[in-house]
This record gives structure tokens, sequence and C-alpha cells, in this order.
């Protein structure tokens, strides 16, 4: 039987993942207002008052100050930022923490639109539809908008964007570790394919840092209409349930996790006929690697990313090694290697059997 300690412990624990939310909503209302950039542009900590001056508004209300300490208030418990109170001038001035620093537009290393994406209004509408699919069955995504996400990317330029700019964001956060701790594992390559690449980020950094490597970036035809041209990259659109261009390498990033088993062995397949000419052709794969147990830097957002694949994809999840292992062997990959990076995602390299 609980302690009645142990009972208001249960209890506190229970307001708090009910009000997490907010958390999460107050960190979205800062970067929309580029609270961030803001107090850096200052060089120094602000007031709400200078905050608000700096804001891109024409409008003047009453609730602005009232309504922005409140949230500054709540960040500054979560170490989102930093306050400190002057008795001198009687105000409290904020400034930028080593959290809101990856906030900061005109960084490299810049999660906001990462956070303008996943707390969308088109994102969260799946999550309440959860338990209606638990108990019926079917996709929450489509549930909620009547199609699955990479239709309805296809036909809304405005969600397309966010996506893209979101996956953006996220290779240029990944690919400095990756090229720093896994740069021994381009050698050799003379051409790579980046399947799923988007709008060529990652295979142009690769290709940058490395060369002797010629690139190309897969992915769908309207996806390729908004990518930039890149040096040393060629931008080839197709299908990878169909067919992927051969190459040394298949690089894939944040693809398999979108798709469930049977699918992934589809696609897996289709890299194993790319690098079939090769000799030691390989796949690289950066995702992630889901221990429900873990108390690494970033288990637990890869356990609640799972849910979030549940939630937005057509069978998508995140796996254990265990289940990365037997995804491998059913697609012809019967080696690999899993090399961490001080990153969100793992390396995993797939080695395809030799031929007879």
């Amino acid at each position: 039987m609980d302690t009645e300690e142990e009972s208001l412990k249960g209890q506190v624990e229970i307001w708090e993942h009910m009000s997490a939310y907010v958390d999460s909503m107050a960190l979205k209302c800062a970067v929309e207002l580029g609270i961030p950039d803001i107090i850096n542009s200052h060089g120094r900590p602000v007031t709400i008052p200078e905050i608000i001056s700096s804001l891109p508004t024409t409008t003047s209300s009453p609730d602005m100050i009232d309504y922005l300490t409140r949230i500054m208030r709540l960040l500054v418990r979560k170490r989102i930022f930093a306050s400190k109170f002057d008795q001198e001038s009687n105000k409290t001035h904020y400034d930028l923490t080593p959290s809101s620093k990856w906030l900061l537009k005109e960084s490299r290393s810049n999660l906001s639109p990462f956070v303008l994406f996943v707390l969308d209004p088109w994102l969260l509408k799946p999550f309440h539809t959860m338990a209606k699919c638990v108990k019926e069955g079917g996709l929450p995504f489509e549930k909620a908008h009547g199609v699955e996400i990479w239709d309805f990317a296809s036909a809304n330029p405005q969600f397309n964007r966010l996506f893209n700019d979101a996956m953006r964001c996220a290779t240029e956060i990944i690919i400095n570790p990756m090229l720093v701790e896994y740069k021994d594992g381009f050698n050799g390559i003379e051409s790579l394919v980046d399947v799923g690449g988007g709008t060529g980020t990652m295979i142009a950094e690769i290709v940058k840092a490395n060369p002797h490597i010629r690139g190309i970036n897969f992915d769908l035809p309207h996806v390729l209409a908004t990518a930039p041209e890149q040096p040393g990259v060629e931008h080839v659109g197709g299908n990878m349930f169909v067919d992927i261009p051969e190459a040394d390498a298949v690089i894939m990033k944040w693809i398999l996790h979108d798709w469930g088993d049977e699918d992934c062995v589809k696609i897996l397949s289709n890299c194993r006929k790319a690098i079939a000419k090769k000799k030691n052709g390989k796949v690289i794969i950066v995702d992630s690697l889901l221990r429900p147990d873990g108390d690494g830097s970033f288990d637990k957002t890869v356990s609640a990313f799972d849910l979030v694949m549940m939630a937005h994809t057509s069978g998508g999840k995140e796996r254990t090694e265990t289940e990365w292992k037997m995804l491998l062997n059913s697609s012809g990959f019967p080696r690999y290697n899993i090399i961490q990076i001080r990153a969100f995602p793992s390396i995993i390299e797939a080695f395809p059997a030799p031929s007879p």
C-alpha cells in the first residue's frame, strides 16, 4: 500500500505531466516572437519593455507587459532564459542560457524551425486521435487530416516548406558532429546518394568536406522543386520504393524511422541494389537508437519521438538495436556497426552480404 508521501508524489507527477504542454507552448511563443534574437541583438541582458520595443508590431496593449512577464517567468523556471533583479533600477533583466542559444536564427545550430514544426497545430491535431486509433485502428495523422502526411505535404506548399525548414535545421545541427566523429567513414567513397535528402543540405556539406565525393540528392520531385543548386551535388527526382540511383554508398538521415518494417525492407532492398556493383558498398543510416530504460542525454527524447512517429507517419517508429538488427538482416545486410556521435541520432553502417 502506498504511503501518504508516495501518494502525494504520484499526484504531483500527474499534475506536472498534465501541464507539460504549457512549457512547449511558452517555448513556441518565445520563438515566434524572436525573443532569443532580441536579447542577443542587444548584447546584454534586457528588460521586458526593451523586448516589447523590439517586437515587429504597430499596436500597443496594456496586456503586453503582463503577458510577456508571465511567459518569461515560466521560461526562466525551465532554464530557457536567465533572469536577474536589479535593486537599483527595480527592474528584472533577462539573458540567454545555453538552451536559448540553440534558438538563435543567425546561428547554424538553430532549432527554432524544428520547434515551430513539431508544435504546429497541423502536427498536434493527430495526437488528439490516439485513443481512437488504439480502440479502432487506423493512422492518427490520416484520422486528423483525411490523408497521410506525405500526401498532405505534396498538396500543401506551406506545410511542405515548414517540413523542409525543420529537416534542414536538424541536418545543420547533426552534420558537424557527424563529419568530425565519422570522417573516416567517407574514405574510399567516390559517389554517394542521399536518399530522401530533402533540399540537399546534408549531401552538400558532406561533399564540401570530402571533395572527392560526387553527391546525388535523391527525393520526390515536389521536394526538389525548392532545392537550391549545390556545388558537386546533382538533384535527382524519383521514388525510393521504386529504385535508387547507383552509387558507392547510400546515406539516409531520419528516413527509416518514418516507415514500418515492411516498407523499410523495400527501401533497404533498393539501397542494396543501388550499391550491388560496388565491391565495398555500404548504407549509412543516420537514425535514432531507442533505449527504453536508457539514461543517456537523448534517451527521453527518442522515446518521445517514438510516439511522434506513431502520430505522424504510416507505421514509423524508433527502433532498438535488436529491431534494427532484424530489419537489416531481413534486407540482406547481415553486418552492421553502430557509431555513437554527439547528436540526437546515431550512425548505423550496414554492409550487404557478399555476392556468391
